[in-house]
Order: structure tokens, then C-alpha cells, then sequence
């Protein structure tokens, strides 16, 4: 059975996704999505294949991808959480929130925070033009009916972090001067990407997922889609 999931994206790959040069994303393998009963972190391969011989014949993500269970599968839908706010209509005043764009051309909703409800508009960090006057909620506090981005999953592989190519780089959404057939990874890209990457790992872990350590990861590749009629 497909399931529809958040996924958690910052407000310049929101920006590629809208632009359409997301299409893929890498999420690191982590030790709690194993499957086996002793669990281990994937880097212990030569461990997995003494616990489990039938392993032995298995290339490195041949074994990842049968011992883990990634967070996405092909034929899942997403929903985009992204840093996110509500203006309730009684607090707004036409082109307040959107700078140059009057209220009047985004549908108002009702919103149930908890407390009441109330009618106005989700606003969005990445498309605000004045960001500083509006007080931002964290992405991953973002509701499901505030989603405005959804996604298909169309393929998950298993490979290490630092077997991108050039084209990879391009397909992550990441603006940088690339040739439309380029299959290297030259040092400016490879800088570009790192410095991403490290940016969205938390330090304690940069020495076992930062792009350094280049670990697993599961690569997971999206179109867009609309939002389903059932959720």
C-alpha cells in the first residue's frame, strides 16, 4: 500500500523544486530503518557478512538495500514541509505579507491551530519578499493542509554519498555552471555540494554523515504531482 509522508526540504531547495531543477534527493541511511534483529549502522559490512552468510555473495548495496527499509518507496506520495506561517485576515492589511503582491490573489483558508479557527492565508518563506516582517514557523511544525507542494516518488537506490556526478549535482537543484551533458564532478561543484550537504547535518554527526565520511544514502528521485483527492 503507497503512503503519503512529509518530507522536509529549506527554502533554497523549496525554490529549486518550484523552479523544476529538484528532482532528486539523498537521505542518509541510518542504523534504526535495518530490518534484522541485530541492528547495525551500514557501515559494518564485514560484520554483516559473518552474522549472515547468506550476505557474503552480496556487493556492499546489494546488502544495504536488502537489510534496510528506506523512509520513501517508489509510488509514495509527499508532501513538501517548508518554513511556513498564517496571517489571519483581521491581521492583514493587502500587500503586507507578500510585498508586492496584494492578498486578495491567494485563497483564504480556515486554520485550526488548536486554540480556534480562523480565516486567512499559509504564507511561505521562500517566495516572501519580505521575510523579516512576518514571524516564521519551522518547517517540521508545518500541518498537512498547509502543504502547497506535493511529490511523487518514482525511484530509490542505495549508493555512497560521494558517487554523484556532475549531472547529480545539477538534478539536487544546486545552481552552479554545469554542462547540460557533463558526466565529471569538478572541485567547485563538488565544494558546492559538500557545503550543502554538511549544512543540513547536525555537528555531532558530521564525523559519521557528513559528506567527509561519505556514507550510505538512499537517493531518491520525484516528479511533481497533484494533491491526491483521498488522503
Amino acid at each position: 500500500m503507497r503512503k503519503v509522508l512529509p518530507v522536509l526540504f529549506n527554502t533554497d531547495m523549496v525554490l529549486a523544486i518550484l523552479d523544476g531543477r529538484k528532482t532528486v534527493t539523498r537521505r542518509v541511511v541510518k542504523k534504526s530503518q535495518c530490518t534484522i534483529l541485530v541492528k547495525r549502522e551500514p557501515s559494518e559490512l564485514k560484520e554483516w557478512r559473518k552474522l549472515y552468510p547468506p550476505f557474503d555473495g552480496m556487493t556492499d548495496a546489494e546488502i544495504i538495500a536488502s537489510a534496510y527499509k528506506p523512509q520513501y518507496e517508489p509510488g509514495d506520495t509527499l508532501y513538501v514541509r517548508e518554513t511556513w506561517s498564517f496571517m489571519n485576515c483581521i491581521e492583514c492589511n493587502g500587500d503586507y505579507a507578500r510585498g508586492e503582491q496584494p492578498c486578495y490573489d491567494f485563497q483564504a483558508v480556515e486554520y485550526d491551530d488548536g486554540d480556534s479557527i480562523s480565516d486567512g492565508c499559509f504564507l511561505y518563506r521562500a517566495d516572501c519578499k519580505h521575510p523579516e516582517r512576518i514571524n516564521w514557523h519551522p518547517s517540521i511544525h508545518m500541518p498537512k493542509e498547509a502543504a502547497r507542494i506535493w511529490l511523487k516518488v518514482t525511484d530509490v537506490r542505495v549508493e555512497r554519498l560521494q558517487d554523484m556526478t556532475g549531472q547529480d549535482i545539477l538534478r539536487e537543484g544546486v545552481n552552479c555552471h554545469v554542462h547540460p551533458e557533463a558526466d565529471y564532478f569538478d572541485g567547485n561543484q563538488k565544494m558546492m555540494f559538500a557545503e550543502l550537504w554538511d549544512s543540513t547535518v547536525n555537528k555531532p554527526d558530521l564525523d559519521r554523515y557528513g559528506w567527509d565520511a561519505n556514507p550510505w544514502v538512499w537517493v531518491i528521485e520525484f516528479e511533481r504531482c497533484e494533491k491526491p483527492e483521498k488522503l
